[in-house]
């Protein structure tokens, strides 16, 4: 059984992004009423969740061919994944921070959740549980909707400047979540 800790941290290190990208995006957003922050948030975590989900599945139907490999191809995805969110972070792409409409708000959602994915075929790379993946979806889903209503809240007077250094500090847990797979 996963420890509630680990879950915690994988959950946190994975909406990292999403809390990023709503924090730098809530200075373009022209209204942040209640229902907008909702319904972005719900986005985001549905989209998050779904993708980690899925790379689980997708995972666990390559798992059987590559069984011999799986821990190294788990690190090798959390590394790259973390990898990349930390040079984003280091670089402060723009690409995909704007939040008016629906439209940007699923490309947003999706592109912050490629991570996700990644991260779910890893774990199922690394045999873990059907009932563990299913906690570490809900919590992420929790933990992204909070970070993403955070991120809106208080972005309009940080986001230029936190936005990066969680995504940069996310990355950096999930390549140490990567190095703990090849252990």
């Amino acid at each position: 059984m996963t420890s509630l800790f680990n879950v915690l941290l994988f959950s946190l290190a994975l909406c990292a992004d999403c809390f990023a990208v709503s924090l730098c995006s809530a200075v373009t957003l022209r209204k942040t009423d209640f229902r907008k922050v909702t319904t972005v948030s719900a986005v985001f975590a549905v989209i998050q969740s779904g993708l980690l989900l899925f790379g689980w599945v997708s995972g666990s139907i390559v798992a059987s061919h590559i069984l011999g490999f799986a821990h190294v191809a788990g690190f090798l995805l959390m590394f790259y994944v973390g990898a990349s969110m930390v040079v984003e972070g280091i670089k402060g792409n723009e690409e995909h921070r704007d939040l008016n409409g629906f439209r940007n708000v699923l490309l947003a959602g999706v592109a912050t959740s490629i991570d996700a994915l990644s991260a779910g075929a890893s774990l199922s790379l690394a045999a873990l549980p059907l009932c563990d993946m299913l906690w570490r979806a809900a919590a992420v889903a929790v933990f992204t909707s909070l970070s993403v209503v955070a991120g809106i809240l208080g972005g309009k007077s940080l986001g230029k400047y936190a936005g990066r250094i969680s995504e940069i500090v996310g990355g950096t847990v999930l390549i140490a979540i990567g190095v703990g797979i090849l252990i």
